[in-house]
């Protein structure tokens, strides 16, 4: 069983443009999917899982959408925050958290605070999220630190990467068909198994998950080696 799962949501708009529905709710659907895929991971073991939301990129979509996208991201952790204090489950919120308006900065700290000392799993949104961004970061805070090029190795990069306690995701899932990691936890994810279904995100299901992870449970790893 992995102990780390992350997660390409892919789908919601697809899903959205089938039904003639706006975009959002699409992600409104998708927003419903993370509870049950949170619930049935943990039944079955799993203690982190990492769920791509809003790249660094979507800035670039329509307005209302992304209005929309922030709204959700605020109503969702304000209902669901109850939810994961009675589950015990640790939220975490990595990205540039400090691009975002102050309503949702405000939402995400008191949710983060609520849950910290819950200690039955870790869900962590990657939200205005980018790999890329995540090395440029951890890069900066070394050249902060003082370090000295000798200094530097994958050890003082990975702890200043965003969540430098998670463990590496062992199993990649990327729903809607597409192939690709898509700038998502690119020095975590090194090696990860990788799945992926068709599936939109809105409708993957618990047999969706089980599938996954008996693909997981069938390989061997080897790390490079």
């Amino acid at each position: 069983m992995p102990r780390h799962i992350a997660i390409v949501m892919d789908g919601n708009r697809r899903w959205a443009r089938k039904r003639h529905l706006p975009a959002i709710a699409g992600h409104r659907a998708g927003a419903e999917t993370i509870r049950r895929t949170l619930r049935a991971a943990r039944e079955r073991g799993v203690q982190h899982l990492t769920l791509f939301s809003f790249s660094t990129e979507n800035w670039a979509r329509d307005p209302e959408e992304v209005g929309g996208l922030m709204r959700l991201l605020e109503e969702m952790i304000r209902r669901e925050t109850g939810t994961l204090v009675a589950d015990d489950v640790r939220l975490r919120v990595i990205g540039r958290l400090g691009e975002l308006d102050e309503r949702a900065q405000r939402a995400i700290d008191l949710a983060v605070r609520a849950t910290a000392r819950c200690a039955h799993g870790t869900m962590t949104i990657a939200f205005n999220y980018g790999g890329r961004a995540e090395i440029v970061d951890a890069v900066k805070r070394v050249v902060r630190d003082g370090l000295t090029a000798d200094e530097v190795d994958e050890a003082a990069l990975a702890a200043r990467m965003y969540a430098p306690d998670h463990p590496d995701p062992d199993l990649l899932i990327r729903t809607g068909g597409e192939l690709r990691i898509s700038n998502f936890l690119l020095w975590e994810a090194a090696y990860a198994e990788m799945w992926a279904t068709e599936t939109l995100w809105p409708d993957f299901s618990v047999e969706d998950l089980d599938r996954a992870l008996a693909s997981y449970a069938g390989r061997e790893r080897r790390f490079g080696h």
